[in-house]
């Protein structure tokens, strides 16, 4: 039986409203309501894509990786003149599916392919929820004709609420910038809450520019922020089967090509990667059960590398994340995270803050610290646990939430 969709409250932690989300030229969208595991609400979308587009993209490293992960892997560094498309369902990850997983990917490519005049190879799947259940992609071709009447470019928002699982909001980012006086526009959308410590990119996001850009200058960029923004968040320290993010540049806009290393490239970067961190930050703070977001700045690590696996370390502490949610400035855990991390620590050297306090120094607690103070500041919705380890200057920022009763509620009862 298929469930009905669930109510669920909204995340404390939400924008106070979706983004106004610039139209991309050459970029259309729709969705459509196909049961694929939902009743009541749309579960597939669709974008379609100007002959010429350069597609880009990262993907999981998950040894179990989903059939339209491995598939879109092996489609992506083609250059190709023609049009492109992307679908996606949510509901079934169409992971640990065998062939099946395999044929239900390749069925639903020539059908788009026909339906919409591409090569298969110019089709891009994901799929995502429930894992090791067949996909009945035969649901998703039956309304392909109705996806392909609705294609519209105003239709990213409703994109990005036909991709959500236990998401309870939709997610979207966008940037416009000028070249040479000529607007480049960038808008993207992303669904993600839980299973969420990426090893690649994350979750499913798109990203769509108008921008003119080669695909080997566009893929160095997006790899690049993907360290950076992506890669530098977590929810649970689970990485999922079905972590996709692609970029897809449609070449419309009428500003010049951007080329590698001008001024052009530079501003162009920092767009997209605003875009991108914006995207992976609203990821987290729609984490399964969220009531905390909270930031983890790790300075004076013997190199950034030692930064970021204490970084993770207190991040990913259930321990750590517990106490936030229970808005105990527990600092004696932070001490805990960066001792059991493997990166090079000097206990008497060690300081801790959690926001503008010093909590700990030199190995000890501060002497001008206050519990009160501390508790007080615990009881906010936006955190920054800092650590100086004072060993050299490597450093790095990693973005987590607090672990709730909610996430075990959401997660006990996921497929039913």
């Amino acid at each position: 039986m298929t469930p009905e969709v669930k109510k669920v409250t909204v995340s404390p932690l939400a924008p106070a409203a979706f983004p106004d989300l610039p139209q991309v030229k050459g970029a259309r969208f729709a969705t459509a309501a196909a049961g694929v595991r939902y009743t009541g609400r749309t579960d597939v979308m669709l974008v379609q894509l100007d002959p010429g587009t350069v597609m880009v993209g990262t993907f999981t490293r998950s040894a179990t990786s989903a059939a339209s992960v491995q598939d879109a892997q092996a489609k992506i560094a083609g250059d190709s003149p023609d049009g492109a498309c992307i679908l996606v369902n949510s509901g079934n990850a169409n992971a640990f599916t065998g062939a099946r997983g395999q044929e239900s990917v390749k069925e639903i490519c020539a059908a788009v392919a026909q339906k919409l005049g591409v090569p298969e190879t110019r089709v891009f799947t994901s799929s995502t929820g429930v894992i090791g259940e067949a996909l009945p992609h035969e649901r998703i071709i039956t309304v392909l004709d109705d996806l392909v009447k609705g294609l519209d470019e105003s239709g990213l928002p409703a994109a990005a609420r036909a991709i959500m699982t236990t998401d309870t909001f939709p997610k979207g980012a966008a940037a416009t910038l000028e070249i040479e006086g000529m607007p480049v526009r960038i808008a993207g959308i992303a669904k993600g809450s839980g299973m969420i410590a990426p090893d690649m990119a994350t979750m499913l996001v798109y990203i769509f520019t108008d921008a003119k850009i080669s695909r080997p200058v566009l893929q160095a960029l997006v790899s690049r922020q993907t360290g950076s923004s992506f890669n530098c968040i977590t929810v649970d320290s689970d990485t999922s089967t079905s972590d996709m993010l692609l970029v897809a540049a449609t070449g419309q806009a009428d500003a010049p090509e951007i080329v590698a290393n001008s001024e052009a490239a530079k501003a162009f970067d920092a767009a997209l990667g605003a875009v991108m961190l914006d995207l992976a930050h609203q990821v987290v703070r729609d984490g399964e059960g969220a009531t905390k977001f909270v930031e983890v700045a790790v300075s004076g690590a013997r190199s950034d590398a030692d930064a970021r696996k204490v970084a993770f370390s207190i991040a990913n502490s259930p321990l750590v994340k517990t106490a936030v949610a229970g808005e105990d400035p527990n600092w004696g855990r932070i001490v805990m995270a960066v001792g059991k991390s493997g990166a090079e620590a000097d206990r008497d050297r060690l300081s801790i803050r959690f926001g503008p306090h010093l909590v700990a120094v030199n190995g000890q607690v501060a002497p001008s610290y206050e519990e009160d103070l501390g508790a007080s500041y615990m009881k906010g919705q936006d955190l920054v646990i800092g650590v100086d380890l004072r060993l050299g200057t490597g450093a790095a920022t990693v973005w987590t939430c607090d672990l709730t009763n909610r996430y075990i509620e959401i997660n006990a009862d996921y497929r039913s």
